[in-house]
């Protein structure tokens, strides 16, 4: 994947996780980054997919996976996958030490049976 439209290296992270869920007391599954703006949103088996959310609203069809040791990005407009891409500012993932699902402290007992499938 080459120069792609739609990519900000520069553009860095906007938060260790998903920012919406932060605002709402909610949790997430996996986190996934915006290639264009930084927003961290949470991935679609996640209970409130605020990643595609954002790719809604704001039109930013690429994100990249926000996850410790992934590189991939996948673009929502065309339902592709890319194993690699540009670097993209850092940090690449949220911290190691935050647990998957997160934040540790509001993931509920049952949380497997709320993922999307």
């Amino acid at each position: 994947m080459s120069e792609i439209s739609g990519i900000d290296p520069g553009a860095a992270p906007d938060g260790p996780g998903c920012g919406d869920c932060e605002a709402t007391g909610g949790w997430w599954f996996h986190l996934r980054r915006c290639a264009q703006c930084g927003h961290i949103g949470c991935c679609d088996s996640s209970p409130a997919q605020h990643a595609t959310a954002h790719w809604k609203s704001s039109g930013h069809p690429l994100v990249q996976s926000f996850e410790p040791g992934e590189d991939w990005f996948w673009n929502y407009d065309t339902d592709e996958l890319y194993e690699s891409g540009p670097a993209l500012a850092p940090p690449a993932s949220h911290p190691a030490d935050q647990p998957v699902p997160g934040p540790g402290d509001r993931v509920p007992q049952d949380w497997m049976r709320q993922l999307h499938r």
